[in-house]
């Protein structure tokens, strides 16, 4: 059991890869709050790992709203007396295509999701973490923040904003014994794989896109699980500031 006595919150874990990873962690001995603003998909996701005899709770969550993370961290620690581990995973995208055809609410609905999350999950957890002595955080980039491509120029600069973020993070909180670790995944299939392509999901074009990854194939909940569950570990204890390409060789 990894993960034993721990307790971790999990962002956009009502499906995709942040219920990959909240059921992963949960297999581990975590205690997890699954967190979505997608309640349908949030409570079936706790459902779920409650049926097995492990232990999540449901708490709605718009990672864009301040209130929402104080109330998501104050349920967390109401339910379970204590908070360890907070993976910022909840992200979105605009469709592929030019620059210009990206609406100015497109781009700052994107950059609220995927950046400004991060201020308000820092500005309501870090105070609980210096005040225990530690913590970490894992943020859920993407490979699109190293090795950007054509067609999704704004989602690429928020994800390259949060990785700088992220990288800026660890180096501020590392003497608050505070961990700040990055995964960037590679395109798996997930509700946003049509965005991402930007042309219709046929065998044919998923075909073209694999064609581009060294492995063979997309990325899936469960890698981007295990990547999450060894930085949030004991095992990792010395490794903060870092970015995992779990993605196949794509970004070689």
């Amino acid at each position: 059991m990894r993960l034993k006595n721990k307790i971790a919150i999990v962002t956009g874990a009502g499906s995709g890869f942040g219920e990959g990873i909240a059921k992963r962690f949960a297999e581990e001995g975590a205690q997890v709050i699954v967190a979505d603003f997608n309640d349908e998909g949030g409570k079936r996701v706790a459902d779920e790992i409650a049926a097995k005899g492990q232990q999540a709770r449901f708490v709605h969550c718009d990672v864009t709203r301040d209130a929402d993370w104080a109330a998501l961290v104050k349920a967390t620690l109401d339910a379970f007396g204590g908070l360890n581990i907070v993976v910022n995973n909840a992200g979105t995208t605009h469709k592929n295509q030019p620059l210009l055809g990206v609406t100015e609410d497109q781009f700052d609905r994107i950059y609220a999701v995927n950046v400004k999350s991060l201020f308000h999950s820092a500005k309501n957890c870090v105070p609980h973490f210096r005040s225990q002595g530690g913590g970490v955080f894992i943020n859920v980039c993407s490979t699109a923040g190293v090795r950007p491509r054509p067609g999704l120029t704004w989602y690429n600069g928020s994800k390259g904003a949060a990785i700088t973020t992220s990288r800026s993070m660890a180096a501020e909180l590392g003497p608050d014994k505070i961990r700040v670790c990055i995964i960037n995944p590679v395109i798996g299939a997930t509700a946003l794989l049509g965005d991402f392509m930007g042309v219709p999901d046929t065998p044919e074009n998923r075909a073209k896109f694999v064609s581009t990854i060294p492995l063979g194939r997309m990325s899936t909940p469960i890698d981007i699980a295990n990547a999450a569950l060894w930085l949030a570990s004991d095992e990792a204890e010395f490794i903060t500031g870092t970015c995992i390409e779990v993605d196949g060789g794509r970004c070689v």
